[in-house]
């Protein structure tokens, strides 16, 4: 039974998810967001699919157990396979990433290596990708060190020291001496498989090294947050700039439900608070390459209208369809391909946009900073976020059917104007000042009056309301209210009693499209817990925070979702949300490098 106990690799281009026994399960070639050759995580029980199709397996026979492990400060995974004869098996997974000729080459390759530790073990090798998100079973061909997998939709070739006849026949075999084998694009090496792989894997080794010596990371919890870190850059599509907000599509939120969809996109809302967390670990570089990204989004809304989510290279094409030859994870479809949130109104994302450029003007570090003309092409955004901050919307989780005014949304707008004031005055437009700075006071009059219900004595989800959202619990992260404001510990109270369950906290808790939510959205929790610091209620926070960390996977990872009962993992993976919340929350807790001495 597939489960989300899995690890994930990837170079900022493409990325891959593998299981417990080393099976690649999950991949898209030839970017972050492309065919899902890869498929076998969403094909749970397909009637008429052959078992093993859509993975890459490398089966250790009578294998007794396993265990898995990402080589420190790395993205590189290694599991090693143990046989009922004592026989040991190290498979290294990784995909090439590093400096080279004053790039960074992040080909479309998974790379493994499969060395023998113990004994005489027999392994059998399985690819079988299959293309058009599984629809097509390639044609097979191959060479000497060869195996190319052929169809209209793209071909991959496995390049290999092993025997390629035995690859092909899937025969087990013993294996008596290290293996390596480099999958991707239909190109010769131009040097030694064994030492081409070694080469990457050094290379690649000390890139990831590199860069985690190069982060701000805090006192305590450091190898949770390392390891969020270096997952938040799996899911930067480098080229671009844009963040998806997931590796997969359609990994249910909960059994038994309809709630799947493609996070393969770059929503600007998790995509500010992504760039806003790896800020504070001083990833500069992939902030300002987000920046650009919405910068030339910025520039393409001649109106001042922005979408929320947008494809990884700006694609507005990405209407949703549905997948019906996989039968979706454990067989819980439907499987999307898409995501129809992109013509939804969601008007929180002119403050997202604002607050993530506001960096460009106040962070000394960037080599591109703000100027008058980036501060102008705001503006637009936030005259767009006066004009809509009281309207209805589709909110910050995306109601299909279901608009209000809501809360959320309606604080972004505030935070548009709140910035722009800020950036005004920093850089000399005292008038512009005096325009966004009674603008955002206006705005900030209304929605006290608005969405703070008297009755309940806290503020609540939309306008005029009764109903809690956790969104509620931001109102003084983005600075709407200071933490001594009686308001806001009040309204953290409210969403508490409300919407937690045992250790985490539900979205909200009315019925939506779907019906009632069964699973609590993990980055709630995360934004409760840094709540209750701003509140001075430190101990409280820390010792929730360390019962949370305890919920991720065996390899330090979280997804967009858990049964707060069970503690079983659900949604997409790995899920920024997620990983932003752990990284925030260990930064603010955390005891000063001074303390500890």
């Amino acid at each position: 039974m597939n489960t989300l106990d899995l690890g994930a690799i990837g170079n900022c281009n493409i990325a891959a998810l593998i299981d417990p026994k080393g099976t690649v399960v999950w991949g898209c070639f030839p970017r972050l967001d492309g065919d899902a050759a890869f498929s076998a995580l969403l094909n749970g029980g397909a009637a008429g699919e052959a078992a093993g199709d859509g993975q890459f397996s490398l089966e250790l026979v009578d294998q007794l157990h396993s265990d898995q492990a990402y080589l420190a400060n790395s993205a590189i995974l290694q599991t090693t396979l143990y046989d009922h004869h004592g026989g040991v098996v190290e498979i290294t997974d990784f995909a090439p990433r590093f400096a080279l000729y004053e790039r960074i080459y992040r080909p479309p390759m998974i790379v493994r290596r499969i060395r023998p530790v113990k004994g005489r073990p027999r392994i059998r090798v399985s690819v079988r990708p299959r293309f058009d998100n599984g629809r097509l079973k390639p044609e097979i061909t191959r060479g000497s060190n060869h195996v190319r997998f052929v169809s209209p939709a793209q071909t991959l070739r496995l390049t290999t020291n092993a025997p390629v006849s035995y690859i092909v026949e899937e025969r087990p075999f013993v294996l008596d001496r290290p293996i390596d084998m480099l999958l991707g694009s239909d190109e010769s090496l131009q040097a030694g498989i064994e030492s081409t792989a070694r080469d990457l894997f050094e290379r690649t080794l000390d890139h990831w090294r590199s860069w985690v010596r190069s982060l701000s990371i805090p006192f305590e919890w450091q190898e949770a947050v390392i390891r969020a870190a270096i997952t938040l850059k799996l899911c930067n599509f480098e080229e671009t700039g844009a963040i998806v907000a997931a590796l997969t599509t359609s990994v249910p939120e909960a059994p038994e439900t309809e709630r799947n969809w493609d996070y393969r996109f770059c929503w600007l809302r998790d995509a500010y608070f992504v760039i806003h967390a790896l800020n504070r670990l001083g990833v500069t570089r992939t902030m300002e390459d987000y920046l650009r990204y919405i910068n030339d989004i910025v520039e393409e809304a001649t109106e001042g209208e922005l979408r929320p989510v947008y494809g990884i290279t700006r694609d507005t094409s990405i209407d949703e369809s549905i997948v019906p030859h996989l039968s979706g994870y454990r067989g819980f479809g439907p499987v999307r391909i898409g995501n129809q949130a992109h013509i939804q109104v969601q008007n929180d994302v002119y403050g997202s946009v604002v607050l993530a450029s506001t960096h460009a003007f106040f962070d000394q570090r960037l080599t591109h900073p703000g100027n008058a003309t980036l501060f102008e092409q705001l503006e637009r955004l936030g005259n767009r976020a006066i004009a809509v901050f009281d309207k209805p919307d589709a909110g910050p989780w995306e109601l299909r059917t279901i608009a209000s005014v809501h809360t959320f949304s309606a604080v972004m707008c505030w935070a548009a104007c709140d910035r722009l004031a800020k950036i005004a005055r920093h850089i000399g437009q005292g008038d512009r000042a005096t325009f966004w700075r009674r603008e955002a006071d206006r705005l900030h009059s209304i929605i006290c009056e608005r969405a703070w219900n008297a009755e309940l004595g806290s503020f609540v989800s939309s306008f005029g309301g009764r109903d809690m959202d956790a969104t509620l619990l931001l109102l003084h992260e983005v600075d709407f209210l200071d933490a001594g404001d009686p308001r806001f510990a009040a309204t953290v109270e409210a969403v508490a009693r409300t919407l937690r369950i045992g250790d985490f906290l539900l979205r909200y808790a009315g019925e939506d499209d779907f019906g009632k939510p069964k699973t609590a959205f993990i980055i709630c929790v995360f934004w409760y817990i840094d709540a209750l610091a701003a509140l001075e209620r430190r101990q409280e926070a820390r010792n929730l925070f360390e019962t949370v960390l305890l919920r991720r996977n065996p390899l330090g990872l979280l997804s967009e979702d858990i049964d707060p009962r069970s503690g079983e993992l659900w949604g997409n993976f790995p899920q920024t949300y997620s990983m932003v919340g752990l990284i925030n929350c260990a930064m603010r807790l955390s005891r000063h490098w001074e303390e500890a001495f």
